[in-house]
C-alpha cells in the first residue's frame, strides 16, 4: 500500500489523502495504549495529516493525542496536524458558539497546551458566526499566524457564499487566505462538495479535508442486520444515530453497494471511503476508528481508489439515485 499525497488546495503545503481523525473516538473509546496503538498504525500507512478539534471530549481528545504524539516521539516535520474553533470548552460569554477576537486567539492558546505543541498547522472556524463581523474573524485568523501559531487556515461546514466572502476580505486587505473547507462528504452527503461548493474550486482554489465517510458508519454494513452492542450508535448522546443508521432506505442502498464491494474484492468501508478520494477536489478523506485493525483496514482504500473506473463510479451513482458524476463524463 503506498499512500498517495495531494496539495491541500493552491496552497504548497501537501497531505497524505487517506488521513486520521479523532472526532468520537478519542476520549469516549480511545485513549491511552490504544489512542497510540491507532496514530502508529496511521503514520507508519503513511497518514501525515491528523485532525482534531477544541470541542471533542470537551479537549481531551487533544491532550489525548498529544499525548500519544509525544511518546511516539514523530519529528515534527514528519506530520500535519490541525484544530477547529467555535463551540468553545470554557463556559463565558466570550467563549461559547462565537469566532470573535477574543476567543480565537486564546483557544489556539489551549489547543497547543494540550497537544505539546509549539504550532499548530492548520486551525479551522468550525462553524460560521452570524454574531461577529467576518472581517473580525479573518483578522484574527490572520494575526494567528503570523505570529507562528499556525501556518493555514480554513472553514469548517460554511456556505460557499461564507467562504468567499471571507477570501475576498483577505484579499482586499493582503492577509492570510483561507486555503480549506472541511464539509462532510460520502455517498449519502454529496450536495455541498459536487454542487454548492463548484464555484470556489476554479475561483479561488480551495481545498477540502472531508469527514464522515461512512456516514457515521452506515456505509460500514455494519448496521444491515440491527445495532451492534459496542457500536458508536450505542454510546451515551448518540441516540439519534440509531434512527439514522436504521433506516430501511438507506440500508437497502447499502446492500446494493455490497454487491459492488464483492466484485471488487474489497471491504464496504474500503468502498465508501475510496470514493470520496476520486472526488479530484477533496484534499484528504478523514477517517476515524476504535482499534489498530480498523486504521489498517480503512487504510486499505488507497489501493481501492484506482479500481473506481468510470463504471463503477456510474454504477454508484444510480444506487444512490444520483447522475452527477455520470452526466458530467458523458459531457467531456
Amino acid at each position: 500500500m503506498a499512500m498517495q499525497y495531494r496539495h491541500v488546495g493552491r496552497s504548497g503545503l501537501q497531505v497524505s489523502v487517506l488521513s486520521f481523525g479523532a472526532w468520537v473516538t478519542f476520549g469516549p473509546q480511545l485513549a491511552g495504549n490504544t489512542a497510540r496503538d491507532c496514530l502508529a498504525a496511521a503514520y507508519g500507512a503513511g497518514v501525515n495529516f491528523f485532525d482534531n478539534a477544541e470541542v471533542y471530549a470537551g479537549g481531551e481528545a487533544e491532550s489525548i493525542m498529544g499525548a500519544a504524539i509525544a511518546e511516539l516521539g514523530w519529528p515534527r516535520h514528519t506530520y500535519v496536524i490541525s484544530s477547529k474553533y467555535f463551540w468553545g470548552i470554557e463556559d463565558s460569554v466570550n467563549t461559547r458558539n462565537t469566532l470573535n477576537r477574543k476567543y480565537l486567539l486564546q483557544a489556539v492558546d489551549g489547543s497547543l497546551r494540550r497537544l505539546r505543541l509549539d504550532f499548530l498547522d492548520i486551525v479551522y472556524c468550525h462553524r460560521p458566526d452570524s454574531d461577529t463581523p467576518v472581517e473580525e474573524t479573518v483578522w484574527a485568523m490572520h494575526d494567528i499566524i503570523t505570529s507562528g501559531r499556525a501556518t493555514y487556515w480554513g472553514t469548517s461546514e460554511w456556505s460557499a457564499e461564507a467562504v468567499l466572502e471571507a477570501w475576498q476580505v483577505a484579499d482586499r486587505h493582503h492577509l492570510h487566505k483561507p486555503i480549506v473547507e472541511q464539509p462532510q462528504y460520502n455517498l449519502f452527503e454529496r450536495q455541498k462538495v459536487e454542487q454548492e461548493f463548484a464555484v470556489l474550486y476554479d475561483t479561488i482554489g480551495i481545498g477540502l479535508t472531508t469527514w464522515s465517510p461512512l456516514a457515521s458508519g452506515l456505509l460500514s454494513g455494519k448496521y444491515v442486520d440491527g445495532v451492534p452492542e459496542n457500536s458508536r450508535a450505542m454510546l451515551p448522546g448518540y441516540e439519534w444515530l440509531r434512527g439514522y443508521v436504521t433506516d430501511p432506505e438507506a440500508n437497502s442502498k447499502v446492500r446494493s453497494l455490497m454487491i459492488i464491494a464483492a466484485e471488487l474484492e474489497v471491504s464496504l468501508s474500503q468502498l465508501a471511503i475510496a470514493w470520496c478520494a476520486t472526488n479530484p477536489h477533496v484534499s484528504s478523506v478523514i477517517t476515524g476508528a476504535s482499534n489498530a485493525d480498523q486504521v489498517r483496514e480503512n487504510l486499505g482504500a488507497v489501493d481501492v481508489i484506482d479500481k473506481l473506473t468510470p463504471e463503477v463510479l456510474e454504477r454508484m451513482d444510480i444506487i444512490f439515485e444520483l447522475e452527477v458524476r455520470a452526466s458530467a463524463a458523458k459531457a467531456e
